[in-house]
C-alpha cells in the first residue's frame, strides 16, 4: 500500500508541476488567497452574455415593475456593504416568474429570486438574506474558483494518466498508477463536491454580513433555512458527504452559532429591522394579484428537484458559463 501510495503521489506531482501559477490573489470579500482564471471584467462580461437566456429560460421576469423595483431596492442596499476592492459590478436583481423554489447568481453581479421562493418569504430580512446569500457568491467569485478547480483537477488527471501510460511496462508507476487513477479521478469529485459545500456555508456567512451592513436582521437568513428544510421535508436526501449543499441542518446550525456570536449584539436591536409589513404589501399582495406563473419548463423542474433533494437555495448556473 506504501509503494501505492508513493506512486499516486508521484503522478499527481509531475500534473501539478505542469500547472501554471498564475492567477493567485487574495480575494478582498473572503480574505483567502485563491486561483481563478477569469478576471473580473471577464466574469461581468459571462454575466451579461447569460443574463437574457437565464431569465427567459425560467419564466421571464414578474409582469409588474413594482415587484422588480423592491427587489432591485433592497439589493442595492446589501451591494452598499460590499468589501472595498471588490470592483464596480453590474448589480441586477430579477424576480423570474417561475413558480419553482430556487434562486442563483451569475458571475459578474446577475442576481435571480424566483417568484415560487419570494412567495414563501415573510419579511424583508429574508428578501435580503437570500440576495445577500446570492452576492456572497458573486463577490467571493465561487463560479470562477469552482471552473478553475475543476480545469486544475482535469489537466492533473490527465497529465497522471500520460505520466502511467509512457512508463516503463514494468515500474511500479505503471503497475499501481493504473490501478490508482480512479480512486484519484473518484477522490477529486469528491474535493469538489466539499468545495461546494464550502461555498454554501461561506455565501450564507457573506450573506449574513452584508444584511447587517445594510440594517437588516441576520437572522431573516436562519428563517430562510427553516423555510426551506420545511419544504424539502419528505424528500430522500443524499449523505451530506455526497452532495454539492451542505444538509439544512448544517447550514441551521452554522448560521444560530453566528447570531449567537458575530451578530449577538443585533438580536433584540431595532436598528436591525425586518419588515414584516413592507414585504406583504410589496410583494406578496402584489403577487398574488398576478396571474398565475406559468408551469415549469423541464429545465426549471429538474433545478427543482435538484432543490430540494440537495437543500440549495441557490444555483450558480455553471453551464450557462462554461
Amino acid at each position: 500500500m506504501n509503494r501505492i501510495f508513493k506512486a499516486l503521489i508521484s503522478c499527481t506531482l509531475l500534473a501539478l508541476i505542469a500547472v501554471p501559477l498564475t492567477g493567485c490573489s487574495v480575494n478582498p470579500a473572503t480574505g483567502k488567497r485563491s486561483f481563478t482564471l477569469m478576471s473580473w471584467e471577464k466574469e461581468k462580461a459571462l454575466g451579461l452574455a447569460a443574463a437574457p437566456q437565464m431569465t427567459e429560460a425560467f419564466g421571464g421576469a414578474v409582469p409588474d415593475a413594482a415587484v422588480g423595483d423592491y427587489a432591485w431596492e433592497v439589493g442595492a442596499k446589501l451591494v452598499t456593504g460590499v468589501e472595498e476592492g471588490v470592483p464596480d459590478l453590474d448589480w441586477e436583481f430579477t424576480v423570474l416568474n417561475s413558480p419553482v423554489i430556487n434562486a442563483f447568481a451569475l458571475p459578474g453581479g446577475k442576481v435571480f429570486i424566483s417568484r415560487g421562493l419570494a412567495d414563501k418569504l415573510e419579511s424583508e430580512a429574508e428578501l435580503a438574506g437570500v440576495l445577500g446569500h446570492e452576492i456572497g457568491h458573486v463577490t467571493a467569485r465561487h463560479s470562477n474558483q469552482q471552473m478553475s478547480a475543476q480545469l486544475g483537477l482535469n489537466f492533473a488527471i490527465g497529465a497522471a494518466a500520460v505520466a502511467v501510460g509512457v512508463s516503463d511496462p514494468d515500474s511500479d508507476v505503471r503497475k499501481y498508477g493504473q490501478l490508482g487513477l480512479p480512486a484519484v479521478a473518484v477522490g477529486s469529485n469528491l474535493f469538489l463536491l466539499k468545495f461546494g459545500r464550502s461555498e454554501e456555508l461561506e455565501a450564507d456567512m457573506l450573506g449574513m454580513r452584508y444584511m447587517a451592513r445594510a440594517g437588516y436582521n441576520p437572522r431573516g437568513q436562519l428563517e430562510v433555512m427553516q423555510i426551506l428544510a420545511d419544504a424539502s421535508r419528505g424528500t430522500d436526501r443524499p449523505p451530506e458527504w455526497l452532495s454539492t449543499h451542505p444538509l439544512p441542518e448544517s447550514r441551521i446550525d452554522r448560521i444560530q452559532d453566528l447570531l449567537a456570536g458575530e451578530y449577538a449584539t443585533t438580536q433584540g436591536n431595532p436598528s436591525f429591522v425586518e419588515r414584516r409589513e413592507e414585504y406583504r404589501t410589496r410583494m406578496l399582495d402584489r403577487l398574488d394579484n398576478l396571474p398565475p406563473a406559468p408551469a415549469p419548463t423541464p429545465q426549471e423542474q429538474a433545478q427543482a428537484n435538484a432543490y430540494l433533494n440537495a437543500m440549495l437555495y441557490c444555483q450558480h448556473c455553471r453551464e450557462a458559463v462554461n
